[in-house]
C-alpha cells in the first residue's frame, strides 16, 4: 500500500474511476447485447433503435476513453455490420 499523502489520495482516485469505468464498460456490454438479441430474433425495427442507443453509448464510453477509440469505432462497426446485414435479408 501507499505510503505518501500523495500516494494514498492517488490510490483513492483510482479506486472511484476503477468504479466508475465498470459501470460504463457494463453499459457497453448490456447495450451489445441487446442488439444482438434483436438481430437473433430477426426484429429490423428493434436491432436498428437498439443499434442508435448502442452506438451514443459506445461512443461516449470512448471519447471518455474509458475503452480506446478504436475499440469504440470497431465495435460500433461490426453491430452496424450485423444490423444491416439483418435488414437486407429481410423482404
Amino acid at each position: 500500500m501507499a505510503n505518501h499523502k500523495s500516494a494514498l489520495k492517488r490510490a483513492k482516485q483510482d479506486e472511484l474511476k476503477r468504479i466508475r469505468n465498470k459501470s460504463y464498460k457494463t453499459k457497453v456490454k448490456k447495450a451489445i447485447k441487446e442488439v444482438r438479441t434483436a438481430v437473433a430474433s430477426n426484429s429490423a425495427e428493434q436491432s436498428r433503435q437498439n443499434l442508435v442507443k448502442a452506438v451514443s453509448i459506445i461512443q461516449k464510453t470512448g471519447s471518455k476513453r474509458i475503452i480506446h477509440k478504436k475499440q469504440a469505432s470497431r465495435k460500433i462497426s461490426r453491430l452496424t455490420h450485423l444490423v444491416n446485414k439483418l435488414e437486407t435479408q429481410s423482404p
